[in-house]
């Protein structure tokens, strides 16, 4: 067996070689899983050949000291502009999220944000190690642009370093605290899922969101991630407040049997808005690339359904496309 990635004392969530996720059904799905899964795909649902979503290509501005400026740029990537940082999180501007550049999963849209359009990037946070977020080339190019801060869980150094080892990588505890500024932190916080390059480091590094204490609130990064018992959303709400912002992955969560232990659906997206108790909720991780079997602009659609069920109104709750941008009322 490969060395593992973090060397430390074992814990509720690492049992001195692998991490795992504590009171949540295991992620890992066996080869038989996914030739069953394989041999199902007659229910999945095409994507068209032109983006069924609206698009559009954002120029942020060089620094945002009053409010927050949220830029999407597609599945998990969103630029974050508060007090005067530009942050990243999960960067991809690969064509492919895959570990070769001709095959795996396409882009569908295009970047909302040309990479020359960046303003300058003081911090990258990574959620964990797959490849629709942790893309190595995005972060050669970001590196040799911008010296951004890279911030990631536990292990996740070991993966970068490997391939990039000029890169400096700052990694922590589900729990650490990174001051990011006088007036900015983040936290590293529990999210449902599991890690892997290859076939034999699965869970050897650490995966979990992020939260942002800001001077304009908080802004919660949900990763990517499972619902399980909805109890690491609520600690959120409970150790934090209710954030500003969250933004909640609605996507790639078809079928359910294979897809529910590490990938929220937009009804459990919804119920993670009101575990947190966010103010403002904004819909990652779909869209950008086909990963699963619903249709491209499914999750959009039943995210609306799941919030007239639940008697929330819709804007509280937007699907985030590429080029869109929010920003909190003057």
């Amino acid at each position: 067996m490969p060395r593992p990635y973090h060397q430390g004392a074992p814990s509720d969530h690492f049992d001195g070689t692998r991490f795992f996720n504590p009171d949540h059904p295991s992620t890992d799905k066996s080869a038989r899983d996914l030739m069953r899964w394989r041999k199902m795909r007659t229910a999945r649902r095409p994507w068209p050949a032109v983006p069924a979503l609206p698009t559009a290509t954002d120029t942020p501005p060089a620094e945002v000291t009053s409010g927050i400026r949220v830029s999407m740029v597609g599945h998990a990537s969103v630029l974050i502009q508060v007090a005067g940082l530009n942050i990243l999180t999960d960067p991809v501007w690969s064509e492919r999220a895959s570990p070769l550049p001709f095959l795996g999963p396409k882009r569908f849209n295009p970047p909302g944000i040309p990479f020359d359009a960046l303003p300058r990037i003081h911090v990258v946070l990574l959620s964990h190690n797959h490849y629709d977020h942790l893309d190595l080339p995005t972060l050669d190019r970001l590196w040799r642009a911008h010296r951004p801060r890279l911030v990631a869980p536990l292990g996740n150094d070991v993966v970068i370093r490997r391939k990039l080892p000029d890169l400096t990588v700052a990694t922590g505890d589900w729990g650490d605290r990174f001051a990011l500024s006088a007036d900015v932190a983040a936290v590293i916080h529990p999210a449902n899922h599991w890690s892997a390059r290859s076939l034999k480091d699965r869970r050897f590094a650490l995966w979990g969101g992020f939260v942002l204490a800001t001077p304009e609130g908080v802004i919660y990064f949900a990763g990517d991630t499972g619902y399980g018992t909805g109890a690491i959303f609520r600690a959120v709400r409970h150790a934090f407040g209710p954030p500003r912002l969250a933004l909640i992955p609605i996507g790639a969560y078809e079928p359910r049997w294979f897809m529910a232990p590490q990938h929220t659906n937009p009804d459990e997206a919804v119920r993670i808005l009101e575990d947190t108790g966010a103010e403002q909720g904004l819909g990652i991780h779909w869209g950008t690339f086909r990963l699963t079997d619903e249709a491209q602009d499914a999750p959009k659609h039943a995210l609306a359904e799941a919030l007239h069920t639940a008697g929330i109104a819709p804007e509280r709750f937007l699907p985030f496309h590429p080029g869109e941008v929010w920003r909190t009322p003057a």
